[in-house]
């Protein structure tokens, strides 16, 4: 009893001044995320926008081509990238190169060229070899040798 006493309301004040504290915080919170959710602090502007409004917009803009000399001409893709799926993983080329190598599980690229390349296993002898040896109709040909 003592000591309860000679603490006065001291015990009371810290109590009620944590309690005001926790209250305040929880009410910070509760603000900043109604904010951020109503959109104050960030933008809307990822709308979508209909087919009539881009032609508006494109209109508006008008002709990009310079007035005294011809439009540009447009490239057209006269090749197309293959992915061809080997025991090593997938080969993605063109004509040209090889454009990517995506190593199966227990795989790994050991070399990528422009005009080949090689899976190999991990911790094994097994080695996927890959070489691009022309082009079919605007199709990438691919040869692929299997070592282990």
């Amino acid at each position: 009893m003592r000591l309860i006493d000679r603490l006065g309301r001291l015990p009371l004040v810290i109590a009620v001044g944590w309690i005001v504290a926790a209250f305040l915080a929880v009410m910070v919170g509760v603000v900043g995320i109604g904010l951020v959710g109503s959109g104050l602090l960030t933008s809307r502007q990822g709308e979508p926008v209909s087919e009539d409004e881009v032609r508006r917009a494109l209109e508006e803009l008008g002709d990009p081509s310079p007035p005294d000399g011809p439009a540009p001409s447009r490239a057209v893709a006269s090749e197309a990238a293959r992915s061809v799926p080997t025991e090593g993983g997938t080969v993605v080329a063109d004509c040209r190169r090889i454009l990517s190598m995506s190593p199966a599980q227990g795989f790994e690229v050991h070399q990528q060229k422009n005009d080949g390349g090689e899976f190999r296993a991990v911790g094994g002898h097994r080695k996927v070899e890959i070489e691009l040896t022309g082009c079919d109709r605007g199709m990438a040909r691919l040869t692929v040798t299997v070592d282990d």
